[in-house]
């Protein structure tokens, strides 16, 4: 093992509350005290990276969102002997601990509005080890493990509940800025759709109702938009491609190679897909002005490629395309995703594979964003 699930501070708490005390800080600035500063690592064209931070070293490490005040992660992390995901939390001091039970396997954490809560998905009600891998004979596809259910944990007491369940998958749940409503992705209508509740988990209602992989939602920063991943069939072919999606999904599996960025308004009206640039465009996360998406692609890579995942911007009318990040280490090292903006636009958090670590190591990162 390269590290152990436990990382503390290079800093002792006393040096970062002296050195906060210096200056004007805020809890992400806090949280960068105890960051290693990798400005060499923006690249030529990175034009919107004043300064950047790598916060993981080794292993897996994805999907790590903001807490409401910024000074906190949520993430789902693999490392060295850890077969499948576990869900962990950085505090302020850079400590990041596990707190997913070690059971089956987790993806998708996000804070509640109280940041004393994060919730997440598990199997581990089914499953004490991790569940079987997708079948790669079929083509590269992400597994819709039906055992997956949402949970809430209270992080001082380790307390823990079931907050969305049911037959079929239940994943993917961010929290409206506003605090009052979850997004989540399920499979419980018979198809993969957006769906809604309090931000208790109840009133459940379906967003979403086109044939089709719809997940990944964020909403945007006045709660009157919802931002998602959706599955683009090749018009040309389109009674083929819906058989092959069906068949896939009768699996309990998606292929992710063919999605576009869309928009719907969380009553399900308005939607509109917002990119259309082929291959894979996902992990979208509205600007803090909710007048620009960012997200990640492989559109430029070519079909006869798609291994070089960069971030990139767009309006959310579908103009002014812009690529963000250009980093191309060779095989292995071309991937950027899961970007998240803090609430007042100053950090961009992000995973990405570059870095000193071997090939496939993803780390997580903070770019001091600026326009």
């Amino acid at each position: 093992m390269k590290r152990p699930h436990v990382v503390r501070t290079v800093l002792s708490s006393a040096l970062l509350v002296a050195t906060a005390a210096c200056r004007v800080t805020g809890p992400t600035d806090l949280l960068l005290e105890s960051a290693r500063p990798v400005d060499h690592l923006i690249q030529r064209g990175e034009k919107h990276f004043a300064h950047l931070w790598q916060l993981t070293d080794g292993g897996e490490n994805a999907e790590a969102y903001f807490s409401f005040r910024g000074g906190q992660l949520s993430m789902q992390r693999r490392w060295e002997g850890v077969d499948c995901d576990r869900i962990c939390v950085m505090d302020a001091f850079g400590e990041l601990r596990q707190i997913s039970s070690g059971r089956g396997t987790t993806t998708c954490a996000f804070f509640m509005p109280d940041d004393e809560r994060v919730l997440f998905a598990s199997t581990q009600a089914v499953h004490d080890a991790c569940p079987p891998k997708p079948d790669r004979s079929k083509g590269y596809a992400w597994a819709l493990y039906p055992e997956h259910d949402i949970y809430v944990q209270d992080l001082g007491s380790g307390a823990e509940r079931l907050l969305i369940g049911g037959p079929g998958y239940d994943a993917e749940a961010t929290v409206s800025p506003r605090g009052d409503q979850i997004v989540f992705t399920s499979t419980r209508s018979g198809d993969v759709e957006l769906w809604i509740t309090d931000v208790e988990g109840r009133n459940p209602r379906q967003v979403t109702h086109e044939l089709g992989y719809d997940g990944g939602a964020f909403f945007s920063h006045d709660g009157r938009w919802l931002v998602f991943r959706a599955t683009a069939f090749d018009e040309a072919n389109l009674e083929q491609d819906h058989a092959r999606y069906r068949a896939l999904l009768a699996d309990d599996l998606v292929r992710p190679h063919s999605m576009e960025v869309a928009i719907i308004r969380p009553d399900g009206s308005g939607r509109f897909q917002v990119t259309d640039l082929g291959g894979a465009n996902w992990a979208p996360y509205f600007f803090p002005d909710d007048q620009r998406i960012i997200f990640s692609s492989n559109h430029h890579d070519g079909p006869e490629n798609g291994i070089d995942f960069e971030l990139f911007a767009i309006d959310v009318t579908g103009r002014r395309l812009e690529r963000i990040t250009h980093f191309d280490a060779g095989p292995g090292k071309n991937f950027d995703s899961f970007p998240m903006f803090s609430r007042d636009g100053r950090y961009l958090a992000f995973s990405s594979n570059r870095g000193d670590g071997p090939a496939g190591d993803t780390n997580v990162f903070i770019a001091e964003w600026r326009d």
